[in-house]
């Protein structure tokens, strides 16, 4: 397997947020090099490579935030940071004060999530405010 299979999740998350640059993968390292608009979009990159136990050894990153406007999902500035075990309507109680409201954090949250049932420890989620 490939450096950029191994970390593909952390591309895909690159990409979803619309960093601008590339991933490429040589010398037996893969170089991210890019810009985001805001430190939290480049966050969640970190936050995504940091998912694979090895990358201190395996990669090299240069992800620079241009300081644009924040994500408008995120504009309350709240996030939340899954750990082992938790449910988006456990994180939607806590966070919202109602399970029921998981469906609302997975729609702020679609530019990483795929199924609000695939939630991974180490991901940061954007909350979005209560009346939301």
């Amino acid at each position: 397997m490939g450096l950029r299979d191994k970390y593909q999740e952390a591309i895909k998350t690159a990409k979803g947020i619309g960093m601008q640059g590339q991933a490429e993968e040589r010398d037996g390292k893969l170089y991210f090099k890019g810009t985001t608009k805001t430190q939290a979009e480049a966050n969640k990159i970190w936050d995504a490579i940091k998912t694979v136990p090895d990358w201190q050894k395996e990669i090299v990153a240069d992800i620079q935030a241009t300081g644009g406007e924040q994500a408008p999902a995120a504009a309350n500035g709240r996030t939340y940071t899954v750990k082992a075990g938790d449910t988006l309507s456990q994180i939607a109680k806590q966070e919202l004060g109602d399970a029921g409201k998981y469906q609302a954090i997975f729609e702020a949250n679609r530019d990483q999530l795929d199924n609000p049932d695939r939630i991974k420890p180490g991901q940061v989620l954007k909350i979005p405010a209560a009346g939301n």
